[in-house]
């Protein structure tokens, strides 16, 4: 890899690979170590194109899903089968491997711009911002970029735009799904918001066995199906269908939300 080559947003790939290196063995003991990453699935990702790869999730922190992530994939690709044993498999990741995040979430801070350099594609939510809601248009030149991310490599996307459970999903998502035709693979995530605080950086809880399940890719009709029949599909393979709700009551994360605040925080 050449020194100054850069990739499609523009950013020089030497420095995208040692910030992912570095900020992967940083990270890897709170994933083995601290607490236990129990994996499902990752041999379906050995398989995948090396482009047009959409992965949805459910969202419990803003940067801890993403690093898990990021270490799940690398070790996956690696020939490590639902393990991440041997943080090796950093050395060499996946360059074009990006994520979508709020803008405002981006720039709050040096990890956040780090996270971004790393593979954020960054986009202005049009329906909250600084914690209060709002109401505008979507900017399409972060139609573009998401379109282009794809166009590189894998994309990863939580389509609630929230890290609180039960939330609906953006119909955005279905669009982009419509207009890019990639590739779907659900993922579903739990543990993360009992192991960290809100935005993933700091250890709450030790112990905690973290599940990070990934699934069979979607079968979409891109042509005849519907928005609303995307969305729903999306619902049930994140596991955050209103129906589920049964299942895992939401008055516990409720209790749980309220039991955090009163933890101390461990770094």
């Amino acid at each position: 890899m050449g020194l100054f080559k850069k990739n499609t947003f523009g950013q020089f790939l030497f420095i995208k690979l040692w910030l992912i290196r570095i900020t992967g063995v940083l990270s890897h003991r709170r994933f083995k170590g601290f607490n236990s990453l129990e994996i499902e699935g990752s041999e379906i990702i050995k398989g995948l194109p090396s482009s047009n790869v959409l992965f949805v999730s459910n969202h419990q922190t803003y940067f801890a899903d993403v690093i898990a992530m990021f270490h799940v994939f690398n070790a996956s690709l690696s020939g490590r089968i639902d393990s991440i044993d041997n943080v090796g498999y950093i050395w060499r990741p996946k360059l074009n491997l990006y994520f979508v995040a709020a803008k405002e979430t981006m720039k709050s801070g040096l990890f956040p711009k780090i996270m971004s350099y790393a593979g954020s594609v960054s986009i202005e939510r049009t329906w909250r911002s600084e914690g209060k809601d709002i109401n505008r248009q979507v900017k399409m030149s972060d139609v573009s970029n998401i379109s282009k991310a794809l166009q590189d490599g894998w994309l990863i996307t939580f389509p609630q735009g929230t890290t609180k459970p039960w939330k609906p999903i953006r119909k955005g998502t279905a669009h982009i799904i419509k207009k890019n035709k990639p590739i779907v693979v659900p993922i579903v995530i739990d543990g993360f918001r009992r192991s960290f605080d809100k935005k993933g950086l700091r250890i709450k809880k030790r112990g905690i066995l973290q599940s990070f399940v990934i699934k069979e890719p979607l079968e979409i009709n891109y042509e005849n199906e519907s928005v609303d029949s995307i969305v729903e599909k999306l619902q049930f393979a994140i596991e955050q269908h209103p129906s589920l709700l049964n299942v895992i009551p939401e008055e516990e994360f409720v209790k749980e939300e309220e039991s955090n605040k009163q933890r101390k925080w461990e770094y």
